[in-house]
């Protein structure tokens, strides 16, 4: 059961590292300490629902077609693959960097409607944790311990870039930061292909 929660951890912090609107919008009310808990908690409990329903569709399906492991297996590790490339890609290019500055939101609710939007109409949040996440689950016994540790690494990364991002604020306002985050992020994308494929 370790083995599941385990791997659920590094794959579901592998996943959710990398950058995007979601993680820019809280890293930048990290940046001005504003509403950074309800907004941790917004982002991490939709994770939790999220990933519950991949585990729990996926489970069943499992039970009435075997072969969906093997598809997931090989779906999971092309998406990785593809993931990873991109940012590789996205790190070669360089010229992103975070703007502390930038005006956000101005209000509790303002901010907690932003964040939602960027959460729930994402369909990378999707591929990620329903299909993803889901589908990867059923290659673990049980298949709720691996969806237990990816609702882990998303509770543990979003408190730790909410109220870390203080610390981050000189790190990040160089395009070079986001240019080795970026290696660091498909170099893990490619290993965890690796590693299914290998397994």
């Amino acid at each position: 059961m370790s083995q599941a929660i385990l791997a659920g951890y590094a794959i579901g912090f592998s996943l959710i590292l990398a950058i995007g609107a979601q993680n820019a919008f809280i890293l930048r009310q990290g940046l001005r300490r504003e509403y950074v808990l309800p907004l941790v908690l917004t982002c991490a409990v939709s994770d939790a629902i999220l990933v519950a329903a991949g585990v729990a569709g996926f489970g069943a399906l499992v039970l009435a077609a075997p072969w969906i492991v093997s598809a997931a297996k090989w779906g999971g590790a092309a998406f990785l693959l593809v993931y990873g490339a991109m940012n590789f890609r996205s790190a070669l290019r360089g010229g992103a960097s975070l703007d502390a500055a930038d005006q956000g939101a101005s209000g509790l609710w303002v901010a907690l409607s932003t964040c939602l939007v960027l959460t729930w109409a994402n369909p990378h949040v999707y591929l990620d944790t329903v299909v993803l996440v889901g589908g990867l689950s059923a290659q673990y016994a049980p298949a709720w311990a691996f969806g237990a540790g990816a609702v882990a690494a998303s509770f543990s990364f979003f408190f730790l870039l909410g109220y870390g991002a203080r610390l981050l604020r000189p790190v990040f306002a160089t395009p070079r930061a986001w240019q080795i985050l970026d290696v660091v992020i498909g170099a893990t994308m490619w290993l965890i292909a690796a590693s299914l494929l290998l397994n």
